[in-house]
């Protein structure tokens, strides 16, 4: 776990190192951040348009419904990897690393703000540099590599091919690593072959590597874009966020919910792009909208249906879970009283929702108030980042008064 995270903070200074250095050379290219609002502004037609945090209302560049899409319904209901909403092996192989609790919620506040709220700065302002400089490319998505090539010097060129060669092996890897594990453990294992040895795992497990590449690569031939491959990944994903998220609150819920959550994604997804004919990758952003909607739907009604028409988990395994997490509340009041933790809250109580509310605040805060001083607007700028400051001191307040959090030493068990 230490190896990942230490590989994950050096690609990370490189990444950011030159992007960094990519978007000063694109920006002075075109005469400054003052000059790039105004060619934006000018490009665009309107400031809202080229440089504004939100598209025009009146759905001329992105439909009402795929904002509200965006903004209400994807960051619970879709699960996309490193941002599962219930929490999944990204992320928890680094707070696993850490040395307890304290630092482990510190780590992902900082993952939170520097991967949401800074790292996308460098790209944007490269973005609207590639807007100005090539108006008229078919596919937009190399505009980015048009100013690198273009304007970026030999040196610097060099190291930001190297980051992004370091982060693609590195996600590439986590797939396979991660999807090749599943299969042995989970079904070689589970189903197969229970006592095979140590080897013979080794063995298959280099096999499912082999035939995970093959099936990204036959994949890979039905996507014209990047934008195409994680709409669609987050079109399959919508409704198991859902169950993802209250497994944790209500202890009805069985690997069959799970299980029926992830078949009904996927085959709703497919169904309603393949059926009824409504495209995810639509450019107008309306077909990503209904088959968010529908597929969320339906997911979510499925897998509730499915939790209560199967039995429980056993109460050894709630029980054992529980001893665990200690996840509290009322959903999980009827295994707490058998426990005698009948008056377990769930951690944090009320002020674990007034953080999560607070966090949402800050990074969206620090994010366009970054923006704003970027693109010229000082004042609103300052006011973001105002707001920011409150909401980091309201979350930092509620911790101190944690006394759980303040005296967290223990070192974390990786098992």
């Amino acid at each position: 776990l230490w190896g990942v995270v230490l590989t994950d903070f050096l690609q990370f200074i490189v990444a950011m190192v030159g992007s960094i250095a990519l978007a000063v050379v694109a920006v002075n290219a075109v005469g400054g951040l003052d000059a790039l609002a105004t060619l934006s502004q000018k490009h665009f037609g309107q400031a809202q348009h080229g440089a504004g945090f939100f598209p025009p209302l009146d759905g001329s560049w992105l439909p009402i419904t795929t904002l509200l899409v965006f903004l209400a319904v994807q960051w619970w209901a879709a699960w996309y990897p490193g941002a599962e909403p219930g929490g999944g092996g990204y992320i928890a192989q680094r707070m696993l690393s850490t040395k307890n609790e304290r630092h482990s919620l510190l780590a992902v506040l900082w993952f939170n703000i520097a991967h949401y709220a800074i790292r996308p700065w460098p790209w944007i302002l490269v973005a609207l540099v590639a807007s100005i400089r090539y108006p008229n490319l078919d596919n937009p998505e190399q505009g980015y590599v048009l100013v690198m090539v273009d304007l970026l010097p030999t040196p610097l060129k060099g190291l930001l091919l190297a980051a992004f060669v370091a982060a693609y092996m590195s996600t590439i890897s986590t797939h396979l690593n991660w999807g090749a594990s599943y299969l042995v453990n989970d079904i070689y294992l589970r189903f197969l072959r229970k006592q095979a040895a140590l080897k013979e795992q080794i063995l298959v497990g280099r096999l499912a590597t082999g035939v995970l590449i093959i099936l990204a690569m036959i994949t890979m031939q039905f996507l014209t874009t990047v934008e195409s491959g994680w709409k669609l990944l987050m079109a399959l994903g919508a409704g198991t966020g859902s169950v993802l998220i209250l497994r944790w609150y209500w202890w009805r819920i069985n690997a069959w919910s799970e299980i029926s959550a992830m078949v009904a994604s996927f085959a709703t997804a497919i169904t309603v792009q393949y059926y009824f004919g409504y495209n995810a990758d639509d450019p107008s952003g309306a077909g990503y909208a209904i088959v968010m909607l529908w597929t969320a739907g339906i997911t979510t009604l499925t897998w509730i249906v499915v939790t209560l028409l199967t039995p429980a988990e056993s109460s050894n395994t709630l029980e054992h879970f529980y001893h665990k997490v200690r996840p509290g509340g009322l959903g999980w009041r009827r295994v707490a009283r058998r426990l005698g933790y009948d008056k377990d809250r769930i951690p944090g109580g009320a002020l674990s929702w007034l953080n999560w509310l607070s966090a949402c605040v800050a990074v969206y805060a620090t994010l366009f108030g970054c923006g704003e001083l970027l693109l010229g607007s000082t004042t609103k700028g300052l006011v973001w980042l105002g707001t920011a400051t409150i909401s980091f001191a309201v979350i930092a307040y509620n911790l101190r008064q944690d006394s759980e959090f303040m005296t967290s030493t223990t070192i974390t068990k990786q098992e």
